[in-house]
């Protein structure tokens, strides 16, 4: 058996499917993974993601520490409840870990991955021995994501006193309201909220959400979603053997002359010699599953492999990404059961508020 979230029973008595995932006991669906897919790109769906590691970076060198300790530049945060997208790197550039910072008003919040929770806190602590700086989990907060065209609406029923705050959020923004935070962020390529809230309110906030006419999803839709939104994986995608300008991530990468941070050097190196792979969407329109691990080839050379891949069932076909060769250029192959099939390149994402996006 593995950690609960404040969600377990509620998950149980929905007849929920329990799965383990990066220890912890999560719904992986509710009867269809597929219908729940539909329901977030026509609707709204919710999803526990309290198995996230909510951590809070306090103290008067949080900014300075934040700055050497991520990628991205926390001083691109202007404004309270600004988020931002950023990676943690080793010495050499792979990714440690991808996660979301936000400003608070006097401090900042960071959301880390569950499967990386222990590794993430100890990298943090032992980067932070130099600066003065509180590093605090917070493991007496829910997350809900709440997803979908008719998300923000939902939740805006569902939690009223609210309301008023939720429609001040920009995108990419989080704002407090006495001691729940809601966010403008996502994982699945459609508008809405993550909830950050107390425990012991969590279960009545999931079902006044149900009243509201949100419906629960699983990890499965949750995986489908993001991957037609063309967003990594941590594990499969990226991980610590590559970095981010070999996983569709410079975007999230700020090297500037005043600002040393951790695999800084790696990356102005890498970007001088050139990167020798790259991160690439992939489409199959015919009939076939592109999965994970499937050796990508051009010319009958092996040049890569599928990092993640599933049928899309906005699309009707299967989506993938993969790490291959920057030789690969519009189109390669797939070795499907010994046979070489063609594929399209296409670039991330596949899919963008509920439609086509390449």
């Amino acid at each position: 058996m593995g950690f609960k979230t404040a969600l377990f029973n509620a998950h149980q008595e929905a007849g929920a499917k329990i799965v383990d995932f990066g220890g912890w006991d999560m719904p992986l669906h509710y009867g269809s993974q597929i219908e729940e897919h539909h329901i977030v790109r026509r609707s709204a769906g919710m999803f526990d993601v309290s198995h996230m590691t909510v951590v809070d970076v306090k103290g008067a060198d949080a900014r300075v520490f934040l700055r050497y300790l991520l990628a991205n530049d926390v001083d691109k945060l202007l404004v309270v409840g600004k988020a931002l997208y950023s990676a943690m790197l080793n010495e050499q550039g792979g990714v440690i870990d991808d996660l979301i910072v936000y400003r608070m008003p006097e401090d900042y919040r960071v959301v880390v991955n569950c499967g990386t929770r222990e590794k993430d806190l100890a990298w943090m602590l032992k980067q932070a021995q130099n600066f003065e700086v509180q590093i605090a989990e917070r493991d007496d907060l829910a997350m809900i994501a709440v997803q979908g065209p008719e998300a923000i609406a939902c939740v805006k029923q569902a939690k009223g006193d609210a309301a008023q705050l939720i429609d001040q959020l920009a995108v990419f923004q989080g704002l407090e309201h006495d001691e729940w935070m809601f966010c403008r962020t996502g994982y699945t390529g459609e508008d809405g909220l993550e909830v950050i809230l107390p425990n012991s309110q969590a279960a009545a906030f999931w079902a006044d959400l149900q009243t509201a006419g949100v419906k629960p999803c699983g990890l499965g839709a949750r995986d489908t979603l993001r991957l037609e939104a063309g967003m990594n994986l941590y594990g499969s995608d990226m991980d610590e053997n590559v970095t981010p300008l070999e996983s569709n991530m410079a975007w999230t990468v700020s090297i500037t002359d005043d600002r040393d941070f951790i695999g800084k050097a790696a990356l102005q190196e890498q970007k001088q010699t050139g990167i020798q792979r790259k991160l690439i969407g992939l489409v199959l329109e015919a009939r076939g599953v592109l999965r994970g691990h499937q050796s990508v080839c051009l010319n009958g050379e092996v040049v890569g492999e599928i990092t993640s891949g599933s049928f899309s069932p906005t699309l009707g076909y299967s989506v993938a990404l993969a790490r291959v060769s920057t030789a690969v250029g519009d189109s390669c192959q797939v070795d499907m059961r010994g046979k070489q099939i063609d594929v399209k390149v296409a670039k991330p994402p596949f899919v963008r508020f509920g439609k086509q996006a390449f």
